[in-house]
């Protein structure tokens, strides 16, 4: 299951990537928003990323106007992996070695056909584990703060 939000600069491509998903056939739950009206991303993200914290949902798909917002917020949520993906290498890469778990597009970037590749790619990429695995663990551990 898929938790998608989005805030007033993302909103076009969350609905496209709603379709996306149900044509992929994966379930979605949408965290909103439900409208171009500006908004402030953070309430979407931390309800996306609250989501896949908790195990609630297995990944999630956040978009703003360039993505890193949305990142910066999910990634205070204990558990959580968010990227920031222009690219369909990144999208790999964070899912192959860093076990991303959630997805991160800035639809004033990234041109949607781009959106959508990268969407299928992070959706369809398994983390390779093995050398990867103790890295990822590190990154929540407190040890070394």
């Amino acid at each position: 299951m898929i938790a998608l939000g989005s805030d007033h600069a993302g909103y076009e491509y969350k609905e496209k990537i709603k379709t996306l998903l149900q044509e992929l056939k994966f379930s979605c739950k949408d965290f909103g928003t439900h409208s171009k009206d500006s908004t402030d991303y953070p309430d979407f993200a931390h309800g996306v990323a609250q989501a896949v914290s908790s195990g609630e949902y297995d990944r999630g798909i956040l978009v703003c106007g360039t993505g890193i917002g949305m990142a910066i917020v999910a990634n205070k949520h204990k558990g959580v992996r968010a990227a920031v993906c222009e690219s369909t290498t990144a999208a790999r890469l964070a899912r192959q070695h860093n076990d991303a778990n959630i997805l991160t597009i800035g639809e004033r970037i990234t041109g949607w056909e781009t959106a959508a590749d990268i969407v299928r790619t992070f959706l369809t990429t398994t983390f390779e584990g093995g050398r990867h695995k103790p890295r990822v663990e590190k990154i929540h551990t407190l040890t070394n703060l």
